[in-house]
């Protein structure tokens, strides 16, 4: 008689990247599933990634990798910038750019800013090497619209970090130039400003669009690459823009211990290949 295998209960979690591609991931645990005054929220641990946090369907953050990104969002710009001393992090709930910015000793007070005060508690409750900086006393955490803070404080940073979600409902106005003329003024005279701006393969024209509105606003607007697996394609793009400085000079240096970021991976990232010249124009 033939003997079948033993079936297995499995979890899986697919995220849809674009309607043609999925990345999938098997779950061993769910860890908190919940719709927020926002957004859908999930948090589940997975054996190739480790713990997994998951917004509107999207793949926000995993303990294995996250290390890619929040490095380059931090220090592409506080290691450019003369001295950074007072530092704004547009969204970010998960505390992982936080935690980079405070490896800077020049950063005096650093402002995260997220809209939805759950994603901040999961951080605490599930991912304490990514929340570990929000204790810290140059630390605010502040669950709060982003929007009205940068309004009611003009001339304020010498950086701001736009960790924003995809582009979609209410994060989708983060990626056009009316919000780019408000970072612009709470920015100091030699500010800087650093935006995650998607993947050319995925979502070329968010990039390109972010882009061209970070011309219409700052005079000196670059774009850096980088390597993120679990993002769409894991190709991704940092849009940044500044009010005269060249931010691909290093000027600081790095913070001890870093394990993506490096001075040579700094200069590297602004050397773009000709399709995403072409891309951005």
């Amino acid at each position: 008689m033939e003997v079948r295998p033993k079936r297995l209960n499995e979890m899986w979690l697919f995220e849809e990247q674009t309607h043609n591609m999925k990345l999938g991931l098997r779950i061993t645990q769910v860890l908190r599933n919940i719709k927020t005054q926002y957004q859908d929220l999930l948090v589940v641990d997975t054996p190739e990634y480790g713990k997994v946090m998951v917004l509107d369907g999207a793949i926000q953050v995993t303990e294995r990798d996250e290390f890619c990104y929040h490095e380059m969002m931090a220090h592409l710009a506080l290691c450019s910038h003369p001295n950074p001393e007072r530092v704004l992090i547009v969204g970010g709930g998960d505390g992982g750019t936080l935690r980079e910015v405070l490896r800077h000793d020049s950063v005096k007070e650093a402002f995260l800013v997220d809209i939805d005060q759950e994603v901040i508690r999961a951080a605490r409750d599930f991912f304490p090497t990514l929340s570990c900086a929000m204790d810290d006393p140059r630390a605010r955490v502040l669950p709060m619209d982003a929007l009205k803070f940068i309004e009611d404080n003009r001339e304020s940073f010498d950086v701001v970090i736009v960790d924003s979600t995809d582009p979609v409902e209410f994060a989708a106005g983060l990626f056009e130039a009316p919000f780019y003329a408000n970072v612009h003024r709470s920015l100091k005279e030699d500010g800087f400003i650093v935006c995650q701006t998607e993947s050319p393969f995925s979502d070329p024209h968010v990039v390109a669009g972010a882009i061209q509105d970070l011309r219409k606003v700052f005079p000196v607007v670059k774009l850096a690459v980088g390597f993120m697996p679990t993002y769409p394609t894991g190709f991704w793009t940092y849009g940044i823009g500044t009010k005269g400085l060249d931010p691909a000079e290093v000027r600081r240096p790095a913070p001890e211990g870093t394990r993506y970021y490096s001075h040579e991976i700094h200069r590297a990232a602004f050397v773009l290949p000709p399709f995403l010249k072409s891309m951005i124009g």
